[in-house]
């Protein structure tokens, strides 16, 4: 089964598609950072707007660059929560209507499951089970990945996502859009142990996370400061090893409550390079293997859509003649395979 699919829940329009006999056969990225930098953040109607003009085109491109024509397509997939509503909305809208003209099954897909099943896109991918660490601007939560739809909820965020804080932090400190990159980057030139943070919620039991507080230590600690270059490298990385830090002793407590050994990491937070180091150190002290997808998977992207829609549509399952979006949907309601 040759499967399209469509990513639209954000600030990235991504396009693939998958082949069950012969893997991801392409898939094409446009990132907005340049529409919303002016802006310091996302600013929802733009980023809706965009991925109007781009979804239509980027799939000629892609079936230009794959050699192949609609008609060569099985099914559809695409995004359809949780995400920004309007984004959403353009990505199904035009995902269903596509596989409806083309007399195709459409299925729509879970953003964080699509996060979650992009480390099976690489040439050794995890087995069953194990536990998954999704880490995004929207969510930090520790899962228990039995099978595909079988997810187990370990932890969650109960007030600002990881990469929520690494934004906001790095706003904080007046480095440019996206925030995130641009403060691990700066964590680079830190003096290691100039400042220390706090890792929270790590001197009680349980794997939720909170990093709200660890974003105003910061502040206070910036404020506090004399506000020069070193001041907020050091900061910067003071913040980074607290994030990096309390993610690590969070999932080493998941392995060893679970007894699993392997760890999934995925998300836009799983590209940062300390984090990778800190938990390949975690996976060799207890004797787990750490997966992550290819950097250019750890954002948003077509190929996981695309993955995680062909399983579904593989076993069966596909959407009514229907447009919906979920802005906010659990993992855990999703259908088991």
């Amino acid at each position: 089964m040759r499967v399209l699919g469509i990513e639209s829940s954000c600030d990235e329009t991504g396009v693939a598609i998958y082949d069950g006999q012969d893997g991801l056969l392409g898939h094409v990225l446009y990132s907005q950072i340049k529409l919303h930098a002016d802006y310091g953040g996302v600013v929802p109607e733009l980023a809706s707007r965009d991925h109007i003009r781009k979804t239509i085109p980027l799939i000629n491109q892609l079936l230009s660059q794959t050699g192949l024509a609609l008609s060569d397509l099985d099914g559809v997939a695409y995004t359809a929560g949780p995400g920004l509503v309007g984004a959403l909305l353009v990505g199904a809208s035009i995902g269903r209507s596509l596989a409806w003209t083309l007399g195709l099954p459409a299925i729509p897909v879970h953003h964080m499951e699509g996060h979650l099943l992009a480390p099976m896109l690489e040439a050794e991918p995890p087995a069953f089970p194990f536990i998954a660490l999704l880490v995004s601007g929207g969510h930090s939560m520790l899962i228990q990945v039995d099978a595909v739809g079988q997810y187990q909820l370990l932890g969650d965020s109960v007030d600002d996502a990881v990469g929520e804080a690494f934004d906001k932090t790095a706003k904080m400190l007046g480095l440019p859009y996206p925030g995130g990159p641009e403060l691990a980057r700066l964590a680079e030139q830190g003096r290691p142990g100039h400042y220390t943070f706090p890792r929270p919620m790590t001197d009680r039991p349980g794997l939720d996370f909170s990093f709200s507080g660890l974003k105003t230590y910061a502040l206070n600690t910036f404020n506090a400061s004399s506000k020069g270059d070193q001041d907020k490298a050091d900061i910067a990385h003071a913040f980074q090893e607290a994030v990096v830090e309390t993610l690590a002793i969070k999932c080493r407590r998941a392995l060893q409550q679970t007894g699993l050994q392997r760890l999934v990491v995925s998300g836009g937070v799983s590209a940062n390079s300390r984090l990778r180091q800190r938990l390949d150190k975690l996976g060799a002290d207890e004797r787990a293997r750490v997966y992550y997808p290819r950097l250019e998977f750890c954002t948003d992207n077509g190929a996981m859509i695309a993955y995680a829609g062909h399983l579904r549509l593989q076993a069966g399952q596909h959407a009514d003649v229907e447009i919906e979006a979920r802005p906010r949907w659990k993992l855990q309601e999703l259908e088991a395979l």
